[in-house]
């Protein structure tokens, strides 16, 4: 069984205020220069599940006729498409010629707006048409040729756990997803666990991402065996995401929608307002995901032929009107100068129809960036169809943009990300690709755009190797244990827990004889603690997070 599987929403704890001093603590990574503090900022991932139709989305005015000629019951009348040479008429008759479908008009008006980036043809190098593959090659930064490429962790893990390493473990969740009963493989770090948390609604009371069947003491053993990997993941998720919980409620009462941003009733809506909210309210998360499903139209995409009405124009407007509400909300005041969108889908579809009012699985679809930071425009350019034929089953192949080419884009540009922590993120001394040397250009607006002296070199996975000590289970609830990685003496260790004011709260020796001691903290508050281990050759400290 998948690690995401065992993770399911329920209602079953209640929230606890989170004191001031813990909800408001601020880590920050300076590089000696108070002008690179960007820990500010954070992404929000639209995850479009089961393969938006690009086609429909982003209709080619430049060869409008072999679009209707693969596409001639489903296509989008040009009558009622939304130019955007309207917008910008520099892209009239170009390659870049392209109309937006009817019920995408407030992703239009942002574009206007100077707040969206359309970005063509985005999907990955070996592309793989089953929805539960390509799910967990996005997930896992995959570039669908080997699946040793991230295997059981994912980017935004990976991505969290390099990049913010100086910041875990903490009171707050690094992610939050929104709009799915499991967590995302992508959430999963390689050494860390639970990095996210699962919310639903919006309601307070109910943010919760606990784990049933569990009951009574953690266990104080695990088996050095899969089996014991998972037992530890379960009981570590467990136990912080009840402090999470903490945060994350604290946050959402503590914080407020602009009354004029207009969301409307939907399921999106209603994410993309939990997260304003949360921001404003002053939750340090970095990465958010949330989700719309109902994007696989094989079947009833419109109502008949010529007809612009039925399942995608429904999840279209979704998106759209979302999407615009949400950013209504949070351009009002500053915190949009510090928050960008991306959407995700899976795969696109082919550039043929199927004679069942629909569209089958394809490979490359547009992505839409949005956001206050970034510099409308289309990046790349509309498709062949001449590539679409029997002989490759209709077809569009040509991938202008690998997803981790946008990705990465705005994990560098606009995160403040070294180029070794985005090869460490998508695992690229096996890919042999280096996405920070084919950035998508003019992605932000210059003013937004990180400098390259204040690219963060936070540690690396590979750091943890280096460790003396292991301690575990991080977060805790009664003790840790410590557990010697090299050859010491077993005399003369000691350590000294201390609180982030830097007060030593315990301190003692301890005892190695074995290789390995618990230390029991049971009496301490919830919260962040510095535990230093020391003998006369090393010395070392670890952050630890007491839990409930």
């Amino acid at each position: 069984m998948k690690r995401r599987q065992f993770v399911k929403l329920t209602s079953t704890a209640s929230a606890a205020g989170l004191l001031p001093i813990e909800l408001n603590a601020s880590y920050r990574f300076l590089n000696n220069n108070f002008n690179c503090d960007f820990s500010n900022r954070k992404i929000v991932l639209i995850d479009l599940k089961g393969g938006n139709d690009g086609l429909n989305t982003v209709i080619p005015l430049n060869v409008y006729s072999d679009y209707v000629n693969m596409r001639p019951t489903v296509h989008v009348p040009s009558s009622l498409a939304l130019p955007l040479s309207n917008l910008d008429s520099s892209l009239l008759g170009t390659n870049q010629d392209i109309a937006f479908h009817p019920a995408f008009s407030g992703m239009y008006d942002l574009f206007e707006k100077d707040q969206l980036r359309v970005i063509q043809s985005v999907g990955y190098p070996s592309a793989n048409k089953s929805h539960f593959a390509s799910i967990d090659i996005y997930n896992t930064g995959n570039d669908g040729n080997n699946w040793n490429n991230g295997q059981s962790s994912g980017w935004i893990g990976r991505f969290i756990e390099n990049h913010y390493s100086d910041l875990i473990p903490s009171v707050y969740p690094m992610g939050i997803q929104i709009g799915s009963r499991n967590t995302s493989l992508g959430f999963h770090g390689e050494n860390e666990h639970g990095l996210a948390m699962n919310l639903s609604g919006q309601d307070s009371e109910n943010f919760y991402s606990v784990l049933s069947g569990l009951s009574g003491q953690y266990p104080t053993n695990y088996p050095n065996s899969h089996y014991g990997n998972e037992l530890e993941f379960i009981t570590n998720t467990d136990a912080i995401s009840n402090t999470y919980a903490q945060a994350v409620s604290s946050s959402f009462n503590n914080g407020s929608n602009y009354s004029g941003s207009n969301y409307p009733d939907t399921d999106l809506a209603d994410q993309l307002k939990t997260v304003a909210r949360l921001i404003r309210g002053g939750i340090e998360t970095k990465v958010y995901l949330v989700r719309i499903g109902g994007f696989d139209t094989h079947n009833a995409q419109v109502q008949g032929s010529g007809d612009i009405l039925g399942k995608h124009y429904d999840l279209l407007d979704e998106v759209s009107t979302a999407i615009e509400a949400f950013m209504r909300d949070i351009t009002h005041d500053s915190i949009g100068d510090d928050i960008v969108g991306i959407t995700i889908s899976e795969f696109g579809r082919k550039a043929q129809e199927n004679g069942s009012l629909g569209t089958d699985h394809g490979e490359v679809a547009p992505v839409f960036v949005f956001g206050k930071p970034v510099n409308s425009g289309i990046s790349g350019v509309n498709v062949d169809f001449s590539e679409a034929s029997s002989a490759n089953n209709y077809q569009i192949e040509t991938v202008q943009f690998d997803y981790r080419q946008a990705i990465s884009t705005l994990m560098q540009d606009f995160l403040s990300a070294s180029d070794q922590n985005i090869n460490n993120t998508f695992m690229e001394n096996i890919t042999n690709a280096s996405f920070t040397d084919s950035k998508i250009q003019d992605l932000l607006k210059p003013s937004y755009i990180v400098p390259e002296s204040c690219l963060n070199q936070n540690l690396s996975s590979a750091d943890h190797i280096l460790k003396d000590w292991l301690v575990f289970p991080n977060p805790f609830v009664d003790f840790v244990n410590i557990k010697s990685l090299r050859t010491f003496p077993q005399t003369n260790n000691h350590f000294e827990v201390t609180n982030q004011f830097g007060q030593i709260i315990f301190k003692g020796d301890l005892n190695l004889s074995q290789g390995h001691t618990r230390l029991k903290l049971s009496s301490l508050n919830v919260g962040l603690y510095i535990l230093t281990i020391r003998n006369r050759q090393r010395i070392q400290s670890f952050k630890i997070l007491k839990s409930i």
